[in-house]
């Protein structure tokens, strides 16, 4: 319908109905905020709606007083505008509220997406510090996990370093040394041409943060222990970390890879400033 069609009398039921409706609208949303603009468009409308129900009876039409002499044409253009105001008014609001709704949910999403990279960060922190090596389990089994090495190397030029998991025949071709600027760390000084480390992707600088060890075992049947054997020999292989290992203990677990009765690769895990 045409609001213009109405009575005077229902053309200000209608615009304080319209306010009225806007009004809640904001209640809802200065629950959770403590907007100062909001706070103010509500009461200047809300003032404006008192003023119009003062002057009218919604009920029984105009309230009795003084304005009853005036001529009906001045009333009728007065009641007009100020139905008019109030629509105004309300339009006016719902757009402040529209938009704080938009800057709003701006806000959440912008800080979903800092999350997120937040995130995405720590991910991409971690893969560069960490492989995925076989890890001897309890029962005897082998799995492949990923591992986590806190970072060692550092470049002058602020180049970060990585992890990188290889697998090298043997023999490796490789001379492995520890200096006193870095103890308990174990380095690569040198690789032979064409050797197996080499064809692996070993690099002299490379810091050896983690090998495959072989050790040996006493295997004890149930059988042989109701019996009182001393059960049988059997060849374990497992991860040895090299970090704080005296340069000895390092070599032994290197070498140790050559008992390994299935002949597998060894595993060397490697710290490596970046090329870039």
């Amino acid at each position: 319908f045409e609001v213009g069609r109405l009575p005077n009398q229902a053309k200000i039921q209608f615009a304080c109905c319209e306010v009225g409706y806007t009004q809640r609208r904001v209640c809802l949303l200065l629950r959770n905020s403590k907007s100062s603009t909001l706070n103010m468009k509500f009461s200047a409308v809300a003032s404006i709606t008192l003023l119009v129900f003062q002057a009218f009876d919604l009920t029984l039409g105009f309230a009795p007083s003084r304005t009853l002499s005036r001529s009906t044409s001045h009333l009728s253009n007065s009641v007009e505008d100020e139905a008019t105001n109030l629509r105004e008014k309300a339009a006016q609001l719902r757009q402040e509220v529209k938009s704080f709704e938009d800057s709003k949910r701006k806000g959440k999403q912008k800080q979903e997406e800092e999350q997120q990279a937040v995130l995405r960060g720590k991910e991409e922190m971690r893969l560069r510090y960490s492989a995925e090596v076989p890890i001897l389990k309890g029962d005897g089994s082998v799995e492949m996990e990923r591992c986590d090495f806190a970072p060692r190397l550092k470049s002058e030029d602020g180049r970060l370093s990585r992890i990188i998991a290889v697998q090298s025949n043997l023999p490796f071709g490789l001379i492995l040394g520890q200096s006193e600027e870095m103890p308990g760390l174990t380095t690569v000084d040198d690789i032979a041409k064409g050797s197996s480390g080499e064809l692996a992707g070993v690099k002299i600088g490379d810091l050896l943060r983690a090998c495959t060890s072989c050790q040996m075992t006493m295997e004890l049947p149930t059988w042989q222990l109701i019996g009182g054997g001393i059960g049988r020999p059997k060849t374990t292989r497992m991860m040895f970390s090299t970090d704080g290992k005296v340069f000895e203990e390092v070599m032994g677990a290197m070498v140790s890879n050559s008992m390994d009765p299935q002949g597998r690769p060894a595993w060397l895990v490697l710290e490596r400033i970046d090329d870039e």
